[in-house]
């Protein structure tokens, strides 16, 4: 079969079509291997068809690939199904042609992408998830996987429901389900240059800095003590700090290389922030902790802002005082705008890391706060909790697919 002439160029535009204009959509499915979408719209190019949208995906070596386009004006779309069949058979795949009318249903306001994480994702929580999106009024326009290690990432992109309302309802469904969700709004303001700020204590770091001081002071039980109390938000931050540090009195200052050579990442640190940096973010730690580590951290990662409290010496030793303005609570929010400011990002555009209780006003400033394994009061307050125990996974509620951060990172740890 030989088709007519194409018509001249523009005749047929897609761009200008009406609603009613009849359309069909092609399906191709079968086993992947180069070649098959040129293939595909070189045979549609024969009868002058304008292509309307287009989407392919490959899931272990089986191709689906959807074209949706005009009839044609040089032919019949009998004509059109029986070239597209033939060109199909030829190559071992299958076709299926459906006749209708127009674009795809257009997306409902209310756009949101929902990252879920799973240590396994097993079908009954990837149900329960997809049931409560339905449930919320919420559509599923396109599903996609970011990641497969260390974790399983999904991400669907839901329309037609209130972020916030879809967030609600999802963090109670996760808790429930024990997998992480992370619900945040549609649009180019998710993958803009923007600021990633961490607690460092039992998140950048798998230590309590302050307890690693106190084993070399003897007083190790008395000051995991208090810092389990405050991290649980059952005492004040400063009243503790300075009960915990009064404890390191005398000790000498020697203590701090020792410290520094006895902090242990937190598996995935590294990659978070190789990764975010080659990616045109900036990153910054705040801490309740000592400027004697974080200011190591920070020349070790490569950190843009480090701000943390600073441990008082005189003749070489502790006081068992702390100098300048407390990094508590309040302090982290505020060192978080700080750093937006000197950043020029906006504080929409902005993600906080952290744990514990005195990371819970820089959690709800920030664009999206994320609790990593954190404290039952923290998951709850959050936008967004990590509970799987590598620091990298944060990567993938940004949208950044595994395959990015292997190609930003190089080497991962």
């Amino acid at each position: 079969m030989t088709p007519s002439p194409l018509p001249p160029a523009g005749q047929n535009s897609a761009a200008g079509q009406s609603p009613d204009v009849p359309t069909l959509l092609v399906k191709i499915f079968g086993k992947d291997r180069p070649g098959i979408t040129a293939g595909l719209f070189d045979t549609l190019a024969a009868y002058a068809v304008d292509v309307v949208d287009i989407e392919q995906v490959v899931s272990r070596g089986r191709l689906v690939l959807c074209a949706l386009v005009t009839e044609p004006t040089v032919a019949t779309p009998g004509e059109l199904r029986a070239t597209v069949h033939s060109w199909a058979d030829s190559l071992n795949l299958e076709a299926e042609i459906i006749s209708g009318i127009g674009d795809n249903r257009p997306r409902g306001s209310g756009r949101s992408h929902v990252t879920v994480l799973g240590h396994p994702l097993t079908a009954e929580s990837t149900a329960a998830i997809a049931a409560r999106i339905a449930g919320t009024g919420g559509n599923i326009d396109r599903i996609f996987r970011l990641a497969k290690y260390p974790v399983t990432a999904v991400e669907f992109a839901v329309s037609g429901v209130a972020t916030g309302a879809l967030r609600t309802a999802l963090a109670m469904e996760a808790k429930a389900l024990g997998v992480d969700v992370a619900v945040v709004s549609a649009g180019l303001h998710r993958r803009a240059q923007r600021l990633v700020v961490m607690d460092v204590d039992s998140t950048l770091i798998q230590d309590e800095v302050i307890e690693l001081f106190a084993a070399h002071a003897g007083c190790e039980d008395e000051v995991a003590e208090v810092t389990a109390a405050a991290m649980r938000g059952e005492l004040d931050f400063e009243q503790s700090l300075h009960a915990r540090v009064a404890l390191l009195r005398g000790l000498d200052v020697s203590v701090v290389d020792k410290v520094r050579a006895e902090v242990r990442l937190t598996p995935g640190a590294r990659t978070l922030v190789r990764t975010l940096k080659a990616l045109g973010y900036q990153v910054g730690v705040v801490s309740g902790g000592f400027t004697q580590v974080t200011d190591g951290l920070k020349d070790e990662l490569g950190l843009d802002f480090a701000s943390a409290n600073t441990l008082e010496i005189e003749d070489g030793r502790f006081t068992g005082r702390v100098t300048g303005e407390i990094v508590d609570r309040a302090g982290k929010a505020r060192l978080l705008r700080e750093f937006a400011a000197q950043a020029g990002v906006p504080l929409a555009q902005t993600v906080a890391i952290g744990d514990g209780a005195n990371d819970l006003d820089m959690l709800n400033a920030a664009g999206l706060g994320v609790a990593f394994n954190a404290k039952p009061v923290v998951r709850e307050a959050a936008h967004t909790a990590v509970n799987v125990p590598f620091l990298d996974t944060v990567l993938y509620l940004l949208g950044i697919t595994r395959e990015e951060v292997e190609a930003a990172d190089g080497v991962l740890d």
